[in-house]
C-alpha cells in the first residue's frame, strides 16, 4: 500500500482559510451506498434518525501559540529575541513540551517572556522540542494564556493568514469542556446549539468523550509503505457512562456515528482494549496511537462525519478503510468538481458505508 495511492489534485482556492457563517450553512456531502448528495449541515435534522446516536470529543482547543521574547546579556548589553513557541502538550509536574521558532534563539535555562503575567524557563532542549515551566499554574495560567495567546491555526491555513480574534471562537466547538488540544476536533465545528436541540428533540441521541488532539495530526507520511507509518499519541479518555451509551445504542440496533475522526480513533480504541470487542467497548483511559488504513475493521462504527482531508494524510487513509479507496476517489472528485471547501474551516462530509 503506497503513500501515491492516497494522492489527489487539490486547487489552492478549495482551502478554506475562514468557516461558513452561521456554522450550520457549510455545504455537506451526504456518502450513503453509492450515491452522492450534495446538502448543507442543516439538513442533518432530515438525515439523521431517531436512536442514532452521535459521538463528540468534547476537548477544547488552548491558545497555544505564544509571541515572546528572551534577553541575553553581552558585552554590548541587553539583547532581545523574538520567539514564537507552539505548546504540544502537558508534560508531568506541570511542564509543557514545546516548538520554538526560531529553536537557535533559545538556551537552557533562559526566561521566556510572553506578557506582563505569563513567562516561562527553558528547563531543557530535547529532539528539537523545548520543555518548560511556567511561572503560573492553574486557573491563573489558563487566564494567562487565554490573554497572550493565539489559536494554533493548522499549517495551511497559517500560511495563507495570521490568526486573530475571530480564531478564538471560530476554532472551538459549542460543546468545548476540557482544556487540552493543540487542535480543533474539526467537523463539530459545524454544528450550533440550535441544530443539536433539534437533533435531540428528533430523538438523536449523544454521548461526549475526550481526545486531546494534538500537533503530531499535522505531520506528514514519510515513509512510501504506509503501513510501517508510526502514529503520534494523543490522550483520551471514554467514561463509563460514555461506554454503557455507546453499548446500549448497538445492543438495540441503533448507529454510533462518531462526528470526526478523533472521536473515531478513540472509540476504536476502546473496542480493542482489554474487554473491548467487536460491537463492544470499555471505558478507557491512556494515550491511542491508533492508525487506521485499508484493511482495519471497524467495531463501533456505523458511520462518519467528518471534513475534507490533505492529500497523502493519516486521515485520508482512514476515510478510505471506512468507504473503500475506489469510493474515496468518486467522492474526493466529486468535491473538488463541485467546489466544496477543504480542511479545518472546510465543509462536511456524512460518509455512510
Amino acid at each position: 500500500m503506497k503513500l501515491d495511492d492516497f494522492d489527489f489534485e487539490l486547487p489552492e482556492g478549495l482551502i478554506a482559510t475562514r468557516p461558513a457563517r452561521p456554522r450550520d450553512a457549510a455545504r455537506l456531502l451526504l456518502a450513503e451506498g453509492d450515491a452522492i448528495h450534495d446538502r448543507h449541515v442543516r439538513d442533518l435534522i432530515d438525515i439523521f434518525r431517531p436512536g442514532d446516536r452521535l459521538v463528540l470529543n468534547n476537548t477544547k482547543v488552548i491558545p497555544a501559540r505564544l509571541a515572546g521574547t528572551r534577553t541575553r546579556q553581552s558585552a554590548q548589553g541587553e539583547v532581545v529575541a523574538k520567539v514564537e513557541v507552539t505548546l504540544l502538550e502537558p508534560a508531568p509536574g506541570g511542564e509543557w513540551s514545546a516548538l520554538a521558532k526560531p529553536l537557535r534563539k533559545v538556551k537552557e535555562g533562559e526566561e521566556i517572556v510572553f506578557s506582563d503575567a505569563l513567562s516561562a524557563r527553558v528547563e531543557a532542549i530535547e529532539n528539537g522540542q523545548l520543555r518548560l515551566s511556567f511561572n503560573l499554574s492553574g486557573d491563573d495560567f489558563d487566564v494567562a494564556l487565554a490573554e497572550a495567546g493565539a489559536m494554533p491555526l493548522p499549517p495551511y491555513i497559517a500560511a495563507l493568514r495570521a490568526p486573530d480574534d475571530e480564531d478564538k471562537r471560530d476554532y472551538q466547538t459549542v460543546f468545548a469542556r476540557h482544556s487540552g488540544a493543540v487542535a480543533a476536533p474539526t467537523a463539530s465545528l459545524h454544528f450550533t446549539r440550535e441544530l443539536l436541540e433539534a437533533l435531540a428533540a428528533k430523538g438523536v441521541e449523544f454521548t461526549e468523550v475526550t481526545l486531546h488532539v494534538g500537533a503530531g495530526t499535522f505531520l506528514p507520511v514519510k515513509v512510501e509503505d504506509v503501513t510501517t507509518h508510526k502514529m503520534h499519541a494523543e490522550w483520551g479518555e471514554v467514561s463509563e457512562q460514555a461506554a454503557a451509551e455507546i453499548n446500549a445504542t448497538k445492543q438495540a440496533g441503533g448507529r454510533v456515528i462518531p462526528v470526526g475522526t478523533t472521536a473515531l480513533r478513540l472509540i476504536e480504541s476502546a473496542a480493542r482494549a482489554e474487554g473491548g470487542a467487536k460491537g463492544h467497548i470499555v471505558p478507557f483511559r491512556d494515550a491511542t496511537d491508533i492508525f487506521i488504513y485499508p484493511g482495519f475493521e471497524f467495531r463501533i462504527t456505523d458511520a462518519l462525519m467528518t471534513n475534507f482531508h490533505l492529500p497523502k494524510s493519516t486521515l485520508l487513509m482512514l476515510v478510505s478503510a471506512l468507504m473503500g479507496q475506489d469510493r474515496i476517489r468518486e467522492i474526493y472528485d466529486h468535491a473538488v468538481k463541485t467546489g466544496y471547501r477543504f480542511f479545518s474551516y472546510g465543509d462536511a462530509s456524512l460518509l455512510i458505508p
